[in-house]
Formats: structure tokens, C-alpha cells, sequence
């Protein structure tokens, strides 16, 4: 069995890359979606485990002292990062990777991880994205000024990435990913 692949998707906030990262999950059983790690509160129904593992910041610290993270970032004062061991595990099985991270950490695996295949999800305008930041009804207007500010900055570093793909439709965007990752076998 050959080691599996590791894909980074990546996309400014609200851009629907979890929406697409379920929609390709439930397509393949090749996948694999790494759950990252945070020291954010849970939001709505979010279950440890589940959408992240939620983690004190002293365990965090812990993780990123004994090098038990492929790489970590802080953003709007939480942390978030990919713990190393399952990840591992998942690719010597011979799955496929999916790793949903920011646009810092995608630099460090990068870096770490020259062959992973780099996926940036951009919405189809900044307009576009602010109707489904509003649309989600979870941020204050002060946090959603944030992220359309940190959306515009993330923006401008698509070019870093292997592929780009606008997410006008999901499943659009998502049978693209898959042809994308077909490509690469």
C-alpha cells in the first residue's frame, strides 16, 4: 500500500471550505480530514473531536513544546494546528490527507512538506463572502470587519498555491478538487 497523499485547502474565512471538504468526504473513502487542534471556545453545536479538539492554552503550549504539531498559528488570539501523530498514521494507512488550515500554517507545511499539494478555495467576489459572513449570524459586525480585512490579506497570497479554485457552486468547486487530486496519481 502506498503512503497517502497530503492536500492543504485553504481559504479566507466563510468561504465554505468545510462545506467542501464534507461534500468530497462524502464522495471518496480515499480521504482522510485531519482535525485541528484550538484554543477557541466551541461554537453552536461543535463537539471536541468532532470540528476540533479544544484545548486549554497550556496544553497547546505543551503540544507545541514537545513538537506534536505540523504546524501552528495564532489567529485573532486563539491558536490553531495539525497534531503530527494521526496525520502520520492516516498517510502510512493510505489515505488521502485533507488538511484545513490557514494561509500562515499552509506556508509552514509547505515548507515542512514540499510535496503536499496546495489547494487555495477563494470566494467568488469579497462581496460574496460578506453576505456569508453575515450569513452565518455567529460574528459581531466588529468581528466580521476583521475577517474581511484578514480575507483581503489571505487573498493576495493564492498565487503561493498550487491550484486556486473559486467556490461560486460547492460541489462545482469540490468535483474540481477531486479532479485536481486525480491528476496527481
Amino acid at each position: 500500500m502506498s503512503e497517502g497523499k497530503l492536500i492543504i485547502i485553504s481559504a479566507p474565512s466563510g468561504t465554505g471550505k468545510g462545506t467542501i471538504i464534507s461534500l468530497l468526504t462524502a464522495q471518496s473513502n480515499r480521504f482522510w480530514v485531519s482535525v485541528s487542534a484550538t484554543t477557541r471556545d466551541p461554537r453552536g453545536q461543535e463537539q471536541n473531536g468532532v470540528e476540533y479538539h479544544f484545548l486549554s492554552r497550556e496544553a497547546f503550549e505543551d503540544m507545541i513544546e514537545n513538537h506534536e504539531l505540523l504546524e501552528y498559528a495564532e489567529y485573532s488570539g486563539n491558536y490553531y494546528g495539525t497534531p503530527l501523530l494521526p496525520l502520520m498514521a492516516a498517510r502510512r494507512a493510505g489515505k488521502d490527507v485533507i488538511l484545513e488550515i490557514e494561509v500562515n500554517g499552509f506556508l509552514q507545511v509547505k515548507e515542512l512538506a514540499p510535496d503536499a499539494v496546495s489547494i487555495f478555495i477563494q470566494p467568488p467576489s469579497l462581496e460574496e463572502l460578506e453576505r456569508r459572513l453575515r450569513g452565518r449570524g455567529t460574528d459581531s459586525e466588529e468581528a466580521i470587519q476583521k475577517r474581511l480585512r484578514r480575507a483581503s490579506e489571505e487573498l493576495l497570497m493564492s498565487d503561493q498555491f498550487d491550484y486556486v479554485v473559486v467556490n461560486d457552486v460547492a460541489q462545482r468547486a469540490a468535483d474540481e478538487i477531486i479532479e485536481i487530486i486525480t491528476k496527481q496519481e
